[in-house]
């Protein structure tokens, strides 16, 4: 179910900012801007780290070594910024359904990496955050 909630999210996000406007007489403006721009840096970087994983399979550097789940940080941090150009709220319960869905789904995700990794990938939670 979080899967098709993270799915439609993230299309809804990508069609629905192609009809707003951005305001660039605003504060908003400014802090939007550094903020996708962190965004887009931070999803650029985390998918060239996880292009490139350790011969076991699970990815130790870049972002990595910070945050078990950088890509979705990123993702997290180029839409707060996609909110704060725009000033949406619709944009934002978006934001909210999107990442409460990813969480879901990050969790998944790493009930099926301790299946598969064991005892190496809980070494890597216990010293790793999920997130920051």
């Amino acid at each position: 179910m979080a899967f098709w909630f993270y799915q439609i999210a993230t299309i809804f996000l990508f069609v629905y900012l192609c009809f707003l406007k951005i305001n660039i007489d605003s504060v908003w403006f400014y802090a939007g801007s550094v903020v996708y721009g962190l965004g887009v840096l931070f999803c650029i970087v985390s998918v060239s780290n996880f292009a490139k994983p350790a011969k076991n399979g699970i990815n130790l550097k870049g972002l990595y070594r910070v945050s078990r789940n950088p890509m979705y940080v990123a993702y997290l941090i180029y839409f707060l910024g996609c909110v704060l150009l725009t000033q949406s709220f619709i944009l934002l319960a978006s934001l909210i359904v999107f990442q409460v869905s990813a969480h879901w789904i990050i969790l998944s995700e790493e009930k099926w990496c301790v299946e598969k990794f064991g005892e190496e990938y809980m070494s890597y939670m216990k010293k790793v955050r999920r997130y920051i």
